[in-house]
């Protein structure tokens, strides 16, 4: 009888009987076209394989042929810029050699091996070299320079070393002599499994905001770098969007992008948006600095639960370099889906909603592997993660978004009545919540104004209040309400509508800098204690309302460019003017 054959296929899942030849995690061959598969399961008597391509047409009897290593992706100059699926195939490659669909045992290079790259090297002939140190480096695109890192498991001599010019991602060099006598040759690329968090030398403390432009994420609900957040909503709320804003706005220096179980037009949006955009940075392409993975709905289940481990290991191999590295993930509930559809052909026991007991595992140990960390060679560097849930109906109770809460230290929670309504990013101020804000409050001090975290507060409370008192209005209406709480629901309104909501088709509102961020909070909040020392005085809320005050805030937002900034002098000394009106007006009133 044959070895290691097919015994059973149950979708992506395949099963080989007394197979001795394979270990956990194991990449393996699947018949005669060699499709992509990993050992999930081994019994006494059985190996339980997951496929990462379409199993139809496979057969009992076909051969499975060991690997002898894990999944493991290819890392090298050549990743940015590039399009990839769930287990690092190149898809633009994949087009042009088979058309518009994933010819099942493609086999082309993650990485072009006959692109050159002009490489420096930053090591000679002599020199010790430890774990993680950059030997070569070279411009992978005019925004990013890719810099070659000795394995993380390796030390030792140099005892070759090539000289300065253009090699491709197979030449040698380097060649290290380990202290076993050992001669281990480097090219500019390496592997790595995808299920193996990289190894750091300590991870630090986050204490830098991932600053993003969006007042309500930068200001009311801030992440750091190195941080992680999600954001849950339910279908039309602008989940894909809002992480679109972020990928083109954030200050990260790379972005990832892992479009994960999401409708194949949308990812379609997303290629022909990035595509066009600008870097804001450095005024070249946004694409200089950006990787796409691209696993639709459509795709192989089990490449979509892969693809979010692809998308972490990226973000952590440039993080090892020394950058700051923002992985959106969109979203991690078809990435549960993929798991549960494949623990049910395990005929696994499931627990709550039929998905696996392990779910909060595997949430944790994706999102664990983002922070800030000093790396190996002695650089800080970071990933940052973003993951959109997508639960059903909108329930914030199921288990994926109750188990990515326990995880994440940012939750940017999506309402459907405000996607609605127009307003965007449609985050939820009151449900939502940030526990950055103590980590950042420094940074903002120091780098923005020392009132800055007052004035979020003050912002924040009179939002609370207005969520209370908009209670009592639905009940008897807004005319029995006392003058002072007439001028809380007014002031709130200004910042829901003047501060929190943003528009990202304009050319000012798209991306707010805190400078500007932090002058408008300042205006709303100088409004509102010129209104109290009014209602105070006597005059009544209704004046301030019918002075054209509230409006003119509203719109400050398009109508004060980002680059003008003492323009806000201008319409504090509007409110001055304005309300020493009103204040004689509403005197000769009441006289």
């Amino acid at each position: 009888m044959a070895k290691n054959v097919i015994y059973g296929i149950n979708g992506p899942v395949v099963t080989v009987k007394n197979a001795r030849d394979f270990s956990m995690q194991e990449m393996v061959y699947v018949g005669k076209e060699n499709l992509i598969g990993e050992v999930i399961g081994i019994d006494a008597d059985r190996t339980i394989i997951q496929v990462y391509e379409e199993t139809t047409g496979l057969r009992p009897g076909e051969p499975v042929t060991p690997t002898g290593s894990p999944l493991s992706l290819t890392l090298g100059p050549g990743l940015i810029r590039n399009i990839f699926d769930g287990i690092e195939r190149p898809l633009r490659d994949i087009e042009a050699q088979s058309g518009a669909f994933i010819s099942r045992g493609s086999r082309i290079d993650a990485l072009n091996p006959s692109t050159r790259w002009n490489v420096t090297l930053q090591v000679k002939t002599g020199d010790p070299v430890k774990p993680g140190q950059i030997f070569a480096t070279c411009p992978e695109t005019p925004s990013i320079e890719h810099r070659c890192m000795v394995p993380p498991e390796l030390s030792g001599t140099v005892t070759y070393a090539a000289e300065n010019g253009s090699y491709t991602i197979t030449d040698r060099i380097v060649e290290i002599t380990d202290e076993k006598g050992k001669v281990h040759e480097l090219t500019l690329c390496q592997r790595w499994p995808i299920r193996n968090p990289r190894p750091i030398a300590k991870r630090l403390e986050v204490t830098v905001p991932l600053i993003t432009g969006q007042r309500i994420i930068d200001t009311m609900l801030p992440i750091a770098k190195g941080g992680t957040a999600a954001i849950p909503g339910g279908f039309g709320t602008g989940k894909t969007m809002t992480q679109h804003q972020l990928a083109k706005w954030c200050d990260a220096d790379l972005i990832i992008y892992v479009g994960c179980g999401e409708r194949g037009n949308e990812m379609t949006q997303v290629l022909d948006e990035f595509g066009g955009l600008i870097d804001p940075r450095t005024n070249r392409k946004l694409t200089d600095r950006t990787i796409l993975i691209a696993n639709t709905s459509n795709m192989p289940v089990a490449a979509r639960e892969a693809s979010i481990y692809t998308g972490i290991t990226l973000a952590e191999y440039y993080r090892d370099m020394g950058y700051d590295v923002a992985m959106m993930a969109d979203s991690t509930s078809r990435w549960a889906e993929a798991m549960r559809e494949i623990s049910g052909r395990l005929e696994e026991m499931p627990a709550e909603e039929g998905f696996p007991a392990y779910l909060p595992s595997r949430l944790s140990e994706f999102y664990e592997r983002a922070g800030m960390v000093e790396t190996l060679n002695g650089q800080k560097g970071s990933v940052t993660v973003i993951g959109a849930v997508s639960p059903q109906g909108a329930d914030f109770s199921e288990p994926v978004t109750q188990n990515t809460k326990r995880f994440t230290r940012c939750f940017w929670a999506l309402d459907k009545s405000l996607a609605y309504a127009r307003h965007y990013p449609a985050i939820n101020w009151t449900t939502s919540y940030s526990e950055y804000d103590v980590d950042l409050a420094r940074y903002y001090n120091d780098n923005v104004n020392p009132e800055f975290m007052k004035f979020r507060g003050e912002l924040m409370v009179l939002l609370r209040e207005e969520s209370s008192l908009m209670e009592i209005v639905k009940l008897i209406g807004a005319d029995v309400l006392p003058d002072d709480q007439k001028l809380t629901i007014d002031i709130a309104r200004v910042i829901r509508v003047g501060f929190l909501q943003q528009n990202a088709y304009h050319a000012d509102d798209t991306y707010v800098p805190l400078e500007k961020q932090f002058k408008m909070m300042e205006l709303i909040l100088y409004l509102y204690r010129k209104g109290k020392q009014l209602i105070q005085s006597g005059v009544p809320a209704s004046f301030i309302s019918e002075s054209g005050l509230y409006d003119s805030l509203v719109k400050m937002k398009y109508d004060i460019p980002n680059d003008r900034l003492d323009l806000f002098e201008e319409y504090k000394r509007n409110i001055d003017e304005t309300i020493a009106k009103i204040q004689v007006h509403g005197k000769g009133e009441k006289a």
